[in-house]
């Protein structure tokens, strides 16, 4: 079984937002949902850590996921008004929410359901465990922030540094304090100005998934350090502003950075409406268009990966027809096979692009 990276994951959101024991059987996890109505997701959840086991996921990038939307920002918020599992009246209690899912983390850690990744040297000890015997090692997880908002204050980044947080981007839906996100319009904040100076001089990697086209722009110019978008598809195939155009890839793969394409149906389907369109009009093979057009643009395959988002905030109700569960992850393996893709881009594409991202990026 070719191993698997995935990108980007929400794993403690889930465990703290959604009260999901993600160490449980996917099968036993849906069923305990049963009969809860207070999100069309209960009951069809994709993602558990045996599951992902058996879908071959050796590693994925697992986010810290608060809002911080005050007042002032409620009347912009891009998706409605905040939300109980996810939104928080400021900065210090999103903080303070982060810390929470990072302590589930450690948690399962200690149980050695997972193993942090910070380092190079960790990388490639955990990949050569992997390789040697995948059910005796953890699944390793790369620490990474889904909106900045759990930063308190530019000059409080190196602090989440120092807790192992690798990966950030600067917004989520709506307006954050560093950035106009998905839904929004508008700029960098100058705090997020100054939040991408230290995210510099620290290393961290800046993940450009979520930010507005004005944004996205600003934050690539100010910034000289490594990027990433974890989750992303394309707005040529699915006109939206949550995609990025064609002219922001080439931006990014002149950055040599790895995106992530991302499993959310809406992201897939154009047109697609929340809750209403079935997702019987939209399959696997949908990604597989994202994959080869993010090749097109690149010439190549180096660019591209897997982001799955597959654990989100939505369940199977909100996925291509086949991928009830994320190993079926799998069945892209024969898409691409289908389409002309070797054996070595398919790696590339499954695990090898983010090794060799990260294997760069990550500190010594």
């Amino acid at each position: 079984m070719r191993p698997l990276i995935d990108g980007h994951l929400d794993l403690a959101w889930n465990a703290m937002g959604w009260n999901r024991d993600v160490t449980r059987e996917l099968d036993d996890l849906n069923r305990s949902e049963s009969g809860m109505d207070d999100h069309p997701a209960r009951g069809r959840a994709t993602t558990t850590l045996p599951e992902m086991r058996r879908g071959g996921v050796a590693l994925c990038q697992a986010t810290l996921l608060a809002r911080a939307k005050p007042d002032s920002l409620w009347d912009r918020f891009a998706q409605g008004p905040p939300r109980a599992n996810l939104d928080w009246c400021n900065r210090e209690i999103a903080a303070a929410a982060a810390l929470g899912q990072l302590a589930y983390y450690r948690e399962l850690e200690r149980r050695g359901l997972l193993r942090p990744i910070r380092t190079r040297a960790e990388l490639d000890d955990h990949w050569s465990a992997w390789a040697a015997d995948p059910s005796a090692t953890p699944i390793g997880y790369i620490l990474a922030m889904e909106g900045s908002d759990p930063i308190v204050a530019p000059d409080c980044a190196e602090e989440w540094w120092d807790l192992g947080l690798r990966s950030a981007n600067l917004a989520h839906y709506g307006h954050s304090p560093y950035a106009a996100g998905t839904g929004a319009e508008g700029p960098v904040t100058p705090e997020g100005l100054r939040l991408l100076r230290e995210f510099e001089r620290l290393g961290m990697i800046l993940d450009v998934t979520h930010l507005a086209d004005e944004a996205f722009s600003q934050a690539l110019d100010a910034f000289g350090g490594p990027v990433l978008a974890s989750h992303n598809n394309c707005r040529a195939l699915v006109p939206d502003q949550r995609q990025f155009s064609d002219g922001q890839i080439r931006r990014l793969i002149e950055r040599d950075a790895v995106i992530g394409v991302a499993l959310d149906a809406w992201m897939l389907h154009p047109g697609w409406v929340r809750h209403q369109t079935s997702r019987e009009v939209v399959g696997l093979e949908a990604l597989a268009d994202h994959v080869d057009h993010v090749c097109q643009l690149a010439g190549g395959h180096r660019h591209v990966a897997i982001g799955s988002d597959l654990d989100g905030g939505f369940g199977s109700e909100q996925t291509p027809r086949g991928v009830d569960r994320i190993s079926d992850l799998r069945k892209l393996d024969g898409m691409l096979a289908a389409r002309g893709y070797t054996g070595a881009a398919i790696d590339a594409i499954f695990h090898g692009n983010w090794l060799r991202f990260f294997r760069e990026r990550l500190p010594a």
